[in-house]
């Protein structure tokens, strides 16, 4: 019991206070970090740091996943701002945002 009352002073007990994030800032970490979660999507992005431009299909072959759940994974990517889609007549060709991931580097960083 000592021992469990030691190792929680010791690990809650912080002598430096760290301010609380405003709410702007703990929602974009939080919206970026979401295209992060689910092992498709982190394997989608790595795929893309790979490539200067993507088209749907290739990520699919990549992947071995069905065309829709690809497509699903994408559409998250794009709302979080992590993937740019660009229409090339019936295709979509994608790459990373370069901006959206320096921005979502740095909030971990500062976390």
């Amino acid at each position: 019991m000592a021992k469990l009352k030691q190792l929680k002073e010791k690990c809650c007990d912080k002598s430096e206070k760290l301010p609380l994030p405003d709410v702007a800032w703990a929602e974009d970490l939080a919206r970026l970090s979401w295209a992060f979660a689910h092992p498709a999507r982190v394997r989608i992005v790595r795929l893309l740091l790979n490539r200067t431009s993507c088209l749907c299909g290739e990520i699919v072959d990549e992947m071995s996943l069905a065309q829709s759940t690809v497509s699903q994974h994408l559409k998250i990517l794009k709302e979080a701002g992590i993937v740019q889609g660009e229409i090339d007549g019936p295709r979509v060709c994608y790459c990373i945002n370069e901006k959206e991931l320096a921005k979502l580097k740095k909030l971990v960083a500062n976390l």
